[in-house]
């Protein structure tokens, strides 16, 4: 900034000429758009952390080689009543299993859909708050206090849209900006002093849909667009729980039908349900449980369709093969993910500490001006005071 001096006469001493900005339009496009992809990639590790814990915690591949196990056991001693309860609670508990795991990953999404819900009002109240802005820079002069507060104003504004979205900001002449969403396609949300409002919507699938304006596009960056992406891998979650409830079912009715249980009538469902949420246990009784091939009498112990219903739930395609191959896959996403994050943070970090050189305060530097001018101060304190003396000196010669 500059100092003005007023006249000698009008005992005002000094006053401030014009303020201004320490700015570089670089610098901070370098720390919005550093911001912007690491909550992207904060947004998404941490919803597909949450959603590998729901299903990690939940046990089903540990259910399912337990129930594998028990059946197992049971071929051994086929007529064992103990053997053959251990068995049907083993499918009790794989069918629980698979009903936790649907309910906890329902849950992990519906927490990032309302955090998405909640941090678009604060999108739409950003954008109206820079239309604002533009409006208030048009009549406000150059260097002076006020407009400094609106620039600064308007930079804040400008980070906290990154972190939600990508943006492209258009700074004018005048110091107003005009802001797009970067997308596909990339949309306006703030031209001039008039602001759009961004919309979203929430499919059958659990997935985000974004509109502004009534124009729909998909977020290219910020929190958002990690948010969607992890909404699309749950919805891809839950769609593979579903296909391996699915193929347990199908596999342990098939063979319940092929088979004959202990008082040698045919074998009734072992299991009921169109998918992970709704699955259960539905067979009334142990005995129930067809080891045998159709056909057999009561009482044999020929284990022949307990040997097969075995080898299809361990199959390279069976339920088992399946559930592993799907947490083996969620976990390495969300190891990469985190890699990603933790890069990202690091070039967001260096970015924020070059925006803090460029227009921060460096408190050790304001410490050591300050003891320079308390120096200063003091010799010229001295200076004065020897002049002083010097005059009454002379005085007092007369």
């Amino acid at each position: 900034g500059s100092i003005g001096i007023n006249a000698a006469d009008s005992l005002g001493g000094v006053r401030p000429g014009v303020i201004e900005r320490a700015e570089s339009a670089l610098v901070q496009r370098q720390a919005r758009d550093a911001s912007s992809a690491l909550a992207a990639a904060e947004a998404e590790f941490s919803a597909m952390r949450d959603a590998e814990s729901a299903i990690e915690n939940s046990g089903v591949f540990t259910g399912l080689v337990d129930f594998e196990a028990a059946l197992t056991r049971l071929e051994a001693n086929p007529l064992e009543p103990a053997l053959r309860v251990s068995a049907l609670e083993s499918a009790r508990q794989v069918a629980s299993n698979f009903a936790v795991a649907s309910a906890t990953l329902v849950n992990a999404r519906s927490l990032v859909q309302g955090e998405a819900s909640a941090e678009v009002l604060t999108v739409n109240e950003l954008a109206t708050e820079l239309a604002e802005i533009n409006r208030d820079l048009v009549g406000t002069r150059e260097g002076t206090a006020g407009r400094a507060a609106l620039l600064d104003a308007r930079d804040k504004a400008l980070r906290g849209l990154a972190e939600q979205f990508a943006i492209t900001p258009t700074i004018n002449a005048n110091g107003t900006v005009d802001v797009t969403l970067n997308g596909a396609p990339p949309v306006a949300l703030v031209t001039g002093g008039v602001a759009d409002s961004v919309a979203i919507s929430i499919a059958a699938d659990g997935t985000l849909a974004f509109a502004v304006g009534g124009i729909s596009f998909a977020p290219g960056g910020g929190a958002m667009a990690g948010r969607a992406a992890a909404l699309s891998q749950m919805a891809d979650l839950q769609n593979g729980l579903d296909t391996l409830a699915v193929s347990l079912i199908t596999i342990a009715n098939s063979a319940q039908a092929n088979g004959v249980g202990t008082d040698g009538t045919p074998g009734q469902p072992l299991f009921a349900g169109t998918g992970a949420a709704d699955l259960v246990m539905v067979l009334g009784s142990a005995d129930r449980l067809a080891t045998a091939p159709a056909g057999s009498p009561a009482g044999s112990r020929d284990t022949g369709n307990l040997a097969a219903l075995i080898g299809a739930l361990g199959a390279a395609t069976g339920p088992s093969a399946g559930a592993d191959a799907l947490l083996l896959n969620l976990s390495s996403r969300v190891a990469a993910l985190e890699t990603r994050r933790d890069g990202l943070g690091v070039v967001a970090a260096s970015a924020e500490a070059e925006l803090l050189r460029e227009t921060g305060v460096d408190l050790d530097d304001e410490a050591a001006n300050l003891v320079r001018l308390q120096q200063a101060f003091e010799a010229n304190s001295r200076v004065i005071q020897v002049a002083a003396d010097l005059f009454d000196t002379i005085l007092a010669l007369r």
